[in-house]
């Protein structure tokens, strides 16, 4: 079988591709000091030899930088993989655009996929507004699943808490990074196949019969389909059957990706694209993706445009392809410091590009130093991503417990908490990511999960256990996209890891929730079930109004307003960091008359709540500002909230 020439070679798209009438399968790769590049691959005649050089007529055509070719007959699941003859060096590469690999690393072929071979259902589905997200942030390898310090958690068990997830009341999944890394277990920063599932994040056609009960039957609830073994011996198909019955369930599915460097260890595999057209000499520019540069990992070649054109068509395969809602870009702070004069243009470029594609899909950026020209609109001079992780809330609220675990006569900085409720100098609340635990923040060796900074002696005393309500009920309530992190919302106490074999300690206590071993975990999971939903119901929690009314340092007490501007709805938000029990404590609030105590977190614990009874009476008596005056009891370390 001979390689054709394709009719337009300069309008195909990169990678393999399964042309429109199924007759065959176009290549394209980019190898611009190449001498020649051939193409092996499970079609007729083309299986033998693995080990060594294709034959001459199974060479790609040259055209300026690009090698292409069109191969009659090649289909759907067809391995394949590239032989470069370079003036360094010959031998194998993987395609840089394959959209999956075969399981037998460090040896793995390419797999031709159609991105149509997958008949979605969810084309009615539409992700929340961006003030509307709240995150859930998790990593799919140790999140849940059987013999987790064995055996790698998959996609598909994902699945067995979708329930839990809908029920928790949040709207968003962040995974991860979860593209093609070398080891079966990481962090997910050190992708080396970027187009790629993790493989060993899927399962092989031999344990599906485990999965596709569950499977089949999410399916059937929501009136869909059932899938036999052989529709998912695809691990493209896998994740998306995933992130499907996610949004069939009203859960956005957000995607973890780097594109300012790549895995270490890239440079260790030869058939990887470092130096992908094998030139000579040794100058790290010549690796052709990748520049001289550093960041735990090579640093991507931005200043090419061949390379800034991947990662933008990196980006819109997963919205294309995949259906996914949103990314957030792993330090586009890097991209920026390490590509001084085409970093920011470059993000310019992939954020205008993500929202030409798909406009619903949220961008958020991870950027330090905060700098709100990151979501200021391009043509603004701004980097166009809508959101920004931010630290100001984090590093507050941390502070907060920590200072309150050292007792009464310690202070609490509230005005710190007041002046950072809103992200400093961003024009929309909602354009800050607000969270208290991340996987950065409690990862093995770093920060302590706020249990432990709320009593470092006993993570389920009182003291503990009421200091996690107040920093997730001040997350909840305040301005922002709240992000909470896997374990989070039912009092998980240790750091987290990656590496489960070698830290099963550090797993995430399931059995504590659902095995009933830790009524603190149960009862507090109640509570963050309620809180969410507390924000989801009362839309000025997630509205642009904010005013921090009240901060008294000396009673620890923090209040604050949330409205709807020009309509209502006004919400008071109530903060104690205090260990005492406030009785009649006058506190301004913006309207007289009669308030709901809507939501009270003194509720949520084995004893009898103290509260208001459920209201409280104001009346007119100007105070901090507003214009009337009600008598409050606070509980000790407790959030309360009050509606009209």
């Amino acid at each position: 079988m001979l390689i054709l020439e394709p009719q337009n070679p300069t309008a195909l798209a990169m990678g393999a591709n399964v042309v429109a009438d199924k007759s065959g399968v176009t290549f394209r790769c980019w190898a611009p000091r190449a001498k020649a590049v051939y193409l092996r691959g499970d079609f007729a005649g083309w299986t033998d030899g693995w080990e060594t050089p294709p034959p001459p007529a199974a060479g790609l055509i040259r055209h300026g930088d690009y090698w292409v070719g069109f191969v009659p007959g090649a289909r759907d699941g067809d391995k394949y993989k590239f032989w470069v003859e370079g003036h360094g060096s010959t031998g194998w590469k993987r395609d840089p655009y394959a959209r999956e690999l075969t399981r037998n690393w460090p040896n793995s072929d390419c797999v031709v996929r159609d991105p149509d071979r997958y008949q979605w259902h969810d084309h009615d589905y539409r992700p929340p507004a961006f003030n509307d997200l709240i995150i859930y942030q998790l990593h799919v390898g140790v999140f849940y699943g059987p013999n987790r310090e064995r055996r790698v958690a998959t996609f598909f068990d994902l699945l067995s808490k979708l329930d839990y997830l809908k029920a928790l009341g949040i709207n968003a999944i962040k995974l991860l990074p979860m593209v093609e890394f070398m080891n079966p277990r990481s962090l997910g920063y050190e992708g080396t196949d970027i187009f790629s599932p993790e493989m060993d994040y899927t399962v092989a056609r031999d344990q599906l019969a485990d999965y596709l009960p569950m499977v089949n039957g999410l399916r059937s609830r929501h009136g869909l389909p059932a899938i036999d073994p052989q529709g998912l011996d695809s691990q493209c198909d896998q994740l998306k059957v995933v992130i499907e019955l996610f949004h069939r369930n009203d859960i956005a599915v957000l995607l973890d990706v780097v594109y300012n460097h790549a895995g270490g260890k890239v440079k260790d595999d030869p058939e990887s694209l470092y130096f992908f057209d094998r030139a000579a000499g040794t100058d790290p520019n010549d690796s052709l993706y990748f520049t001289d540069q550093d960041h735990t990992g090579p640093v991507w070649a931005i200043w090419k445009s061949e390379v800034r054109q991947l990662l933008i068509d990196n980006a819109v395969s997963f919205l294309k392809e995949y259906h996914v809602d949103g990314f957030r870009y792993d330090q586009t702070s890097v991209i920026v410091e390490q590509n001084a004069n085409d970093g920011w243009r470059f993000c310019q470029d992939l954020t205008s590009t993500v929202r030409y594609v798909d406009p619903s899909a949220v961008q958020i950026a991870e950027y330090w130093g905060v700098d709100p020209h990151v979501v200021r609109f391009t043509e603004h001079g701004g980097a166009g991503f809508d959101a920004c992780w931010h630290d100001g809330l984090r590093t507050s609220i941390r502070g907060a417990v920590r200072s309150a675990s050292f007792g009464e006569s310690s202070s609490v900085d509230v005005d710190r908490l007041a002046s950072q409720l809103w992200a400093p100098h961003f024009l929309d609340a909602w354009r800050a990511v607000q969270y208290v635990e991340s996987h950065d923040e409690v990862y093995r060796g770093r920060g302590h999960r706020v249990p432990r900074l709320g009593d470092a002696h006993n993570t389920r005393s009182w003291y503990a256990r009421s200091r996690a309500r107040v920093a997730a009920g001040l997350l909840l309530t305040a301005p922002g996209i709240p992000m909470l992190f896997m374990g989070q919302e039912f009092l998980e106490d240790k750091r987290w890891a990656d590496d489960a074999a070698n830290h099963a300690e550090l797993l995430i206590w399931w059995e504590g929730l659902d095995g009933g071993k830790d009524l603190h975990m149960q009862r507090f999971h109640r509570y963050m079930e309620a809180l969410v939903w507390l924000r989801r119901d009362e839309p000025a929690l997630r509205g642009e109004g904010l005013n921090p009314f009240h901060a008294n340092p000396y009673d620890r007490i923090l209040a604050f307003q949330r409205w709807i501007p020009n309509v209502g709805r006004d919400v008071v938000v109530v903060v104690s960091w205090n260990d005492d029990v406030f009785w009649n404590y006058q506190l301004a609030f913006p309207h007289a008359g009669f308030w709901r105590e809507r939501f009270n977190s003194d509720a949520y614990d084995d004893y009898a709540p103290r509260g208001n009874g459920g209201s409280v009476e104001a009346h007119r008596e100007s105070r901090d500002g507003l214009p009337a005056t009600a008598s409050v009891t606070i509980p000790p370390n407790s959030v309360l909230v009050f509606t009209r």
